[in-house]
């Protein structure tokens, strides 16, 4: 099992990039692009500004990525994923929507947020849609832990939020276990509860695809503790 020194790497890099993909990443990149080496990321310096910012985990094909980040121009949005087919996406659509409020990092969340992200800097963190790692021996792949969880709560700003969805039920029961048992966060719906769909999140194809084989959508939000 491929690991990093944070413990088992919550994703195995897959898929195939069209040539369209792969020539946004080489022509795109130094525009989008945050090469990540272990340092702590100068947002400020990166975006040219001071501004809340947003950091979506996990973006898949960017839809939900680049919908907030055309929506909410006062913002400033960091997306995190390995998958080279998802980066060169974002990057086609960031310039296609000419967006400047949006930088890539390629590269594993969880040394991102370990290493790379000052304490109290996020305004919101966004997990949607995961992947689940269904089988038992591969849940400790799964993202949502307890380590990562403090990780996450270092980088919140006190008013700041963690966002997260899932379609997958058991995965649910899972975040709601591991982030319900932080005792620096708060579950907004209550203990072992979830939140209705929030209207101004964006549908996505991870969402169409669970709503197609028949599965429910499990929303969660998270503020820290006061």
């Amino acid at each position: 099992m491929e690991q990093s020194p944070l413990g088992p790497r919550s994703y195995v890099v897959r898929g195939r990039k069209t040539e369209a993909q792969q020539r946004a990443i080489d022509e795109l990149w130094p525009v989008y692009g945050v090469e990540f080496d272990g340092s702590p990321l100068d947002l400020d310096t990166l975006f040219g500004r001071v501004a809340e910012r947003t950091v979506e985990i996990g973006f898949g094909n960017g839809e939900n990525l680049l919908t907030l980040a055309e929506r909410h121009p006062e913002r400033d949005f960091l997306g995190v994923e390995v998958h080279g087919a998802g980066v060169g996406r974002v990057l086609a659509g960031a310039r296609d929507r000419e967006l400047t409020n949006i930088r890539i990092v390629r590269h594993d969340a969880v040394e991102v947020f370990h290493t790379g992200l000052a304490a109290g800097g996020i305004a919101e963190v966004l997990i949607f849609f995961p992947d689940p790692w269904p089988k038992a021996r591969h849940h400790r792949r799964r993202l949502v832990q307890p380590e990562f969880a403090k990780l996450i709560v270092r980088a919140l700003a006190s008013d700041g939020v963690l966002r997260l969805a899932t379609d997958w039920e058991p995965y649910a029961e899972h975040m709601v276990e591991v982030l319900d048992a932080e005792p620096a966060l708060v579950n907004v719906a209550g203990a072992a509860h979830y939140i209705p769909r929030p209207e101004d999140r964006p549908v996505t194809k991870f969402e169409r695809r669970g709503e197609r084989l028949g599965h429910a959508i499990f929303d969660l939000e998270y503020r820290p503790r006061p």
